[in-house]
């Protein structure tokens, strides 16, 4: 692919950014997934904008809990949260593999230690512990398997892609050429299409939270926004948040472990034909 093919690209996708930032403002979604749509725009440009529109973005006032209550919008968020998180330590890990030459398999390890341990450690567990009551280490043991399943396949897709992508794109080896950032957007793009089927089912089963909701109260209204129970002392401002329904039961000890052993061997199949695993 010629130079001005990626000029382009990443010229739509600094538009991208531009308008998710500044229309995003106006969401009432989760400030953590405010960010996901962010960081994933500067990677995966226009799609980004076009997950924020049609997936995200309140059509009318007070709409958004509805509109984003669809399964698929859920599986959306839960996906892009997983691939903005995810794919910074990935992303980053390769950059500075790259500039220091690591070999193939400490390369590949570098990048699953960083992708993993900050979308896991940070951006899941510590930016989401509000919904494990605000313990970070109880929220850290809830989203670790969630997080190792999405992650496997998020990993997959790109470590293939860019293996492929990498003998056909000039500079695509070296992190000062614009070739290997679009290698890599390319690679995140396939990588989050991959994970979205496992994300579907963690979503489904409870696993994982999906778009979410937040609206702060005006402080005038506050003693009509009061929970039922608590009194004037008590009042405080309320923030709607689109959780899965009470009455999905978690899927079975076997059920887990059988998509943990699915997750790994399509991570291995995906990384044994392109030579990472050698040296």
């Amino acid at each position: 692919m010629g130079s001005g093919a990626m000029l382009v690209w990443f010229v739509l996708s600094g538009l991208s950014v531009a308008f998710i930032s500044i229309d995003i403002r106006s969401t009432p979604a989760h400030p953590v997934l405010k960010w996901a749509f962010v960081i994933l725009a500067l990677f995966t440009g226009p799609l980004a904008a076009i997950f924020y529109v049609f997936g995200c973005r309140e059509p009318l006032n007070e709409t958004h809990e509805d509109y984003v209550a669809v399964r698929w919008r859920q599986v959306l968020g839960s996906t892009m949260h997983c691939a903005a998180g995810d794919g910074i330590g990935i992303i980053a890990g390769a950059a500075l593999a790259a500039q220091w030459r690591f070999s193939a398999l400490a390369d590949f390890s570098f990048e699953y230690v960083l992708g993993f341990g900050f979308g896991w450690a940070v951006f899941q567990a510590f930016a989401m512990r509000e919904m494990a009551g605000g313990n970070y280490l109880r929220s850290l043991r809830q989203t670790f398997l969630p997080e190792l399943l999405s992650m496997n396949l998020l990993m997959t897709g790109m470590v293939v892609t860019r293996r492929l992508l990498m003998s056909q794109i000039e500079g695509s080896a070296d992190p000062l050429t614009v070739g290997f950032w679009f290698v890599l957007s390319m690679a995140l793009i396939v990588g989050f299409v991959l994970a979205y089927p496992m994300n579907w089912w963690l979503v489904a089963n409870g696993l994982k939270h999906g778009m979410i909701t937040v609206r702060p109260v005006n402080p005038s209204a506050q003693h009509s926004k009061m929970m039922p129970d608590e009194g004037p002392s008590h009042g405080r401002p309320r923030r709607n948040h689109n959780h899965q329904p009470a009455a999905i039961i978690g899927p079975s000890i076997m059920a887990k472990a059988a998509m943990t052993v699915l997750s790994i061997v399509f991570l291995t199949l995906g990384i044994a034909p392109t030579g990472w695993l050698n040296g």
